[in-house]
């Protein structure tokens, strides 16, 4: 029994709908995954940034720690000078607050350094998820028109199709800024 002239017109039309689709969503998935590897990168650049700043950050706060105690001993030592001389220590007293107020600006700076490049990375990681969702969906959307072909069923064609639009939506999304992320999602799968 072989299939009628209906059924083979019926399996073309699916099968050229199908061929269609996944033609745009390949290419579209495409240009997506070279922004999305590009928006890694640059995650990975404010990553490295971060770190930098708060191991700058830290060594800075010793310093100063060490500078804090530095000056503690000199005024000690300054006490216990019974009748002698205290315009050295005084001079180091002088030198070691002037170190603290130095350290301490600096801190202030590169803390804000450190926040601003976290900001970055946090702002990145969330059009990298975008980009995610969409790759996802339309790897999905292209298993479910691919099967449809397969099977000859319109439905699956439509529920891969519907899921592939999904993914064209982060993909934009993602490109343009706008402000759609799955949270929800995104937890689950992290």
């Amino acid at each position: 029994m072989g299939i009628s002239a209906s059924d083979a017109i019926k399996k073309e039309r699916i099968s050229n709908a199908v061929s269609i689709t996944v033609v745009i969503f390949s290419v579209f998935m495409s240009v997506c995954k070279v922004k999305d590897d590009n928006i890694v990168q640059a995650m990975q650049q404010a990553q490295v940034n971060a770190v930098d700043a708060w191991s700058e950050y830290g060594s800075k706060k010793l310093r100063m720690h060490l500078a804090e105690d530095t000056k503690r001993q000199v005024m000690l030592m300054r006490g216990t000078v019974v009748n002698g001389n205290t315009g050295n220590f005084d001079n180091e007293i002088d030198f070691q607050n002037q170190a603290i107020q130095k350290y301490q600006k600096d801190l202030e700076t590169l803390q804000a350094k450190a926040k601003d490049y976290q900001a970055s990375y946090d702002a990145l990681n969330f059009h990298d998820d975008q980009f995610d969702m969409s790759d996802a969906l339309l790897a999905i959307a292209m298993a479910l028109t691919a099967v449809s072909s397969l099977v000859n069923r319109w439905l699956l064609f439509f529920i891969g199709f519907a899921a592939g639009c999904g993914g064209m939506v982060f993909g934009v999304a993602g490109f343009v800024g706008w402000n759609l992320h799955p949270t929800w999602l995104v937890a689950v799968l992290s």
